[in-house]
């Protein structure tokens, strides 16, 4: 009879283990989706914005609003975030699945709690809740981002993920290489009839695009694009040093170049000072990888014909050199520069009074208060909306204003903007920067614990960068990856298409770590 009941355990345990194997596949699956056809939605959407102030600046009043970019990929993430989760209870319900102990977990439940409260406090609920209308960067899209990180730290990947995950990126790539390409020089993708009636496809009858709407890639701005595209340059680079097959190492490297080709084209430094301040990484790789001979020869490759395509791109463009090279050199050897005299430098009277500026008379005669001159502040303004947004913090410490609520509580309008912003009439809506961003939505609890799950993540990246040993430990590919998105994160913030993406990343590579040393991930 015993014999009878060890049969019929072991039955039951190997079936939960094939059970097991079957979900994380789907999940898997999933995660692949949320990588490679996530960040492609371009969808026109309509949504009505119910303001909390009332204003008749057009950026801040409500009504029906049109988006884009994220509506859609925000939709589509949450849906598969759902899904994947459904799935991860019933694998831990009942299938005796299991929940990695680390203490990462912990400081993920407490930024998870602290969004949760963050937005029950928010001045703007609903907005904290949903995010921006044209952004989609709300609480919920935050707890989709850790949820699927959490669900890919739990489960068990195929040998061959690694890979899986690199090749899901290529058709975003390739797509977003023509689509720029085309809009640099002058052709724009909607304005072909096929292309603008795919993109509002939902859209109810009645409404339409707005007239000179252009298509720049598939992610909202160029700073979004620029940064995105080389967090991919530097996985591919990292690929290409690593690997000891030659095919796979070209068609990486073609994938490498053609993104940063994407970078160039998007006409914002982040990515470029991405790519520069991450490959170290890449270069401590090829020190201890296997033939460096191949590997030296590939680098250098691509650094030439790099070099010579910027050269050919600002040829066309002059602000290609101003937004790379451009920011250690200040002349730019392909623009021509304009002299104006001082008579045409006239005095706006009419910006000086909708300034709130006053004109004073003494003994006959005028004088005006000096107020800044246009220009622009450090890091394109960046600088200046930080120190705003952080004397915002101070006033709500403990549990901050709410995800993605920036644009109705910055101080708008103030005449410091002029030397900073080009003109003080510019709409902040967001802080450029996910860790300021962070700090502004969640106040310092929320902020400890994304910082925490920040500092495990990096000091695992980093560790396992400086031991690597073995040419199939592709796992470090992951985590070039993940720091790359963590330092143009201190120029951008986070989307659905950008952010979704790399904290699965972050995940897998948390997961595949926990695998035995002796199982090589290929």
């Amino acid at each position: 009879m015993s014999k009878f009941y060890e049969k019929v355990a072991y039955h039951d345990v190997e079936e939960d283990l094939q059970s097991q194997k079957s979900v994380d596949k789907w999940i898997f699956g999933l995660l692949l989706i949320v990588i490679g056809f996530v960040p492609l939605i371009v969808m026109a959407s309509v949504i009505e914005v119910q303001s909390p102030l009332i204003t008749n600046l057009g950026a801040l009043t409500g009504g029906v609003k049109g988006d884009l970019f994220t509506y859609y990929k925000a939709l589509i993430l949450l849906t598969i975030t759902v899904i994947a989760g459904l799935m991860f209870l019933s694998k831990i319900l009942f299938m005796n699945g299991e929940i990695r102990k680390t203490k990462l977990n912990y400081a993920i439940g407490a930024f998870a709690v602290a969004i949760v409260l963050s937005t029950i406090f928010s001045p703007n609920i609903s907005i904290a809740l949903n995010g921006l209308y044209n952004r989609s960067d709300g609480a919920i899209s935050w707890l989709c981002y850790l949820a699927i990180f959490f669900i890919a730290m739990n489960i068990e990947y195929p040998k061959k993920a690694v890979q899986y995950v690199v090749y899901a990126t290529y058709p975003f790539v390739f797509i977003n290489l023509c689509i720029i390409t085309l809009n640099f020089f002058g052709k724009d993708l909607l304005q072909n009839a096929w292309a603008k009636k795919l993109v509002t496809l939902f859209l109810p009858e009645g409404a339409n695009l707005s007239e000179g709407s252009v298509l720049l890639g598939t992610l909202n701005h160029g700073n979004y694009m620029s940064g995105t595209f080389a967090i991919l340059v530097m996985m591919y680079l990292t690929w290409v040093v690593i690997d000891t097959n030659t095919t796979r190492r070209i068609v990486n490297l073609l994938f490498a170049f053609s993104a940063i080709l994407i970078v160039f084209m998007a006409l914002s430094t982040s990515g470029f000072l991405t790519i520069l301040c991450c490959i170290p990484f890449v270069l401590w790789l090829l020190v201890k990888s296997k033939k460096k001979t191949m590997a030296i020869s590939l680098l250098a490759v691509f650094c030439i014909v790099s070099a010579i395509s910027l050269h050919a791109l600002a040829v066309k463009n002059p602000k290609i050199w101003d937004e790379t090279l451009g920011f250690f050199i200040s002349e730019n050897p392909y623009s021509v520069e304009n002299v104006v005299s001082s008579t045409s430098q006239n005095y706006d009277w009419n910006n000086s009074i909708l300034s709130g500026t006053t004109a004073y008379a003494a003994e006959k005669q005028f004088e005006l208060p000096v107020i800044p001159e246009t220009g622009v502040g450090a890091g394109s303004g960046r600088v200046y909306i930080w120190e705003n947004v952080l004397n915002l913090t101070m006033d709500r410490p403990l549990f901050g204003y709410g995800l993605d609520t920036l644009i109705y509580n910055f101080p708008h309008y103030n005449i410091d903007a002029r030397a900073n912003l080009e003109t003080e009439t510019v709409i902040v809506d967001k802080p450029h920067n996910m860790y300021v961003g962070t700090l502004y939505g969640t106040g310092f609890l929320g902020f400890i614990g994304f910082m925490s799950i920040i500092s495990f993540t990096v000091f695992g990246s980093l560790k396992a960068i400086i031991r690597y040993k073995s040419t199939y430990d592709f796992g470090v590919i992951l985590c070039v990856t993940w720091l790359a998105f963590l330092f143009q994160a201190l120029f951008n913030d986070t989307l659905p298409g950008t952010a979704a993406p790399l904290w699965i990343v972050a995940g897998l590579l948390i997961g595949i770590s926990t695998i035995n040393e002796k199982e090589k991930i290929v």
